[in-house]
């Protein structure tokens, strides 16, 4: 429940951050170069932060969901029926 919370702290105040900067600012990318509002670059930001957040994560879940079943199995093994 804490975590859920501290989420929408920080949404707040990043969308408050973004409405009180949305001056147009240039972005350079490698070959690219364009003009966007600073609000969408914070937003686009953060967005790829929490994609790589998941996907770096994704290994480490999918390893313990393989143990639960496997230890979940052997449990199950484990007990003889009468």
């Amino acid at each position: 429940m804490i975590s859920v919370v501290l989420v929408f702290i920080i949404i707040a105040v990043i969308a408050v951050f973004s409405v009180q900067n949305a001056d147009p600012v240039a972005i350079t990318f490698l070959f690219w170069s364009f003009e966007a509002s600073l609000a969408i670059v914070i937003f686009l930001s953060v967005l790829s932060g929490v994609l790589i957040a998941v996907i770096m994560s994704l290994p480490g879940r999918f390893r313990r969901m393989s143990e639960s079943r496997a230890s979940r199995k052997a449990g199950n093994e484990g007990q003889g029926h009468e």
